[in-house]
Order: C-alpha cells, then structure tokens, then sequence
C-alpha cells in the first residue's frame, strides 16, 4: 500500500514539530514549507486537519501559528494513517464492474494484506519514527548531508 502526499507530508510536519520540543515560538507554514518545499496552501490544509484531530494547537491571525500539544509517544502511527487516509480501499470492483467480482479471491487477499499492513503500523509511535532526532535535526541543518552520509 502507499500512502497518499497528504498522509506523507502530515507524518513529516508532525516528525519536524516532535523533533523540537524545547522550540517555545509557535511554528508557521512558511517555515514547513520552506524545510520541504511544499505548497503552503496543501500544508495549510493538513495543519488544520492535524488541529482538529487535536494534535496541535492552531492560532490564526498575524502572530498565529500552530505547535504540537500531543507527545510524540502518544501519536500511534496506525491511527494516525487511518485519519489522514482519505480511503484504504485497494480496488474498486464496481466501476468499471470487474465480472470477476462474485468469484474473486483477490479483494479478501487485499483486505488481509491491508490488515497485516496496518497491524505494523499499530505497533508502532511517533515517537518511534524520530528516535533519531540527532539526526534528524543535523539533516535539517546542513541541507547538503546525502541520506548515505547519515547511516
């Protein structure tokens, strides 16, 4: 399974917030979108749809900005993916209608695949994802290191 740009790039913005914790400013989207050179309309959406989720905290206006209320050891990858997933269905047998579909095997394979896929993910936190905040952070500081380089 791949995971949609959207549900990426909310992993990213939340891993960026986690792996400065002692930042007291509030962050803003131009600074998101000038670390991973997204478009600042598409972050805007996802830090809203991360602040109704209620993992950061959003404060509109000209000294606004949003920062992360929820620990990095209590965001569960699992559930993260299935709120930010706009669908997990793998294929859509009725259009164009597959006239394999009342005998087909393949749908329930997926479904099992996509259960043991997202039973990994369960396994998993945040916080797991940035155990590396070193270098994380170094990577973020020196645009220059190849990811061989951080190994």
């Amino acid at each position: 399974m791949q995971l949609t740009r959207y549900t990426d790039y909310g992993i990213r913005i939340l891993m960026y917030l986690a792996i400065q914790p002692e930042r007291t400013e509030l962050f803003r989207i131009g600074e998101i979108t000038d670390v991973f050179d997204l478009s600042a309309n598409h972050v805007a959406k996802i830090v809203n749809h991360l602040g109704k989720l209620g993992y950061l905290k959003t404060i509109r206006g000209k000294h606004g900005g949003f920062k992360l209320v929820t620990s990095a050891s209590d965001i569960n990858l699992g559930t993260l993916v299935r709120q930010l997933e706009n669908s997990l269905v793998q294929v859509n047998c009725a259009e164009p209608y597959c006239r394999f579909t009342p005998v087909c095997n393949l749908k329930s394979m997926l479904a099992k695949a996509l259960s043991a896929y997202l039973a990994v993910l369960d396994s998993y936190y945040l916080s797991d994802v940035i155990d590396n905040s070193d270098k994380l952070l170094e990577s973020l500081a020196d645009p220059t290191i190849s990811i061989l380089s951080l190994n």
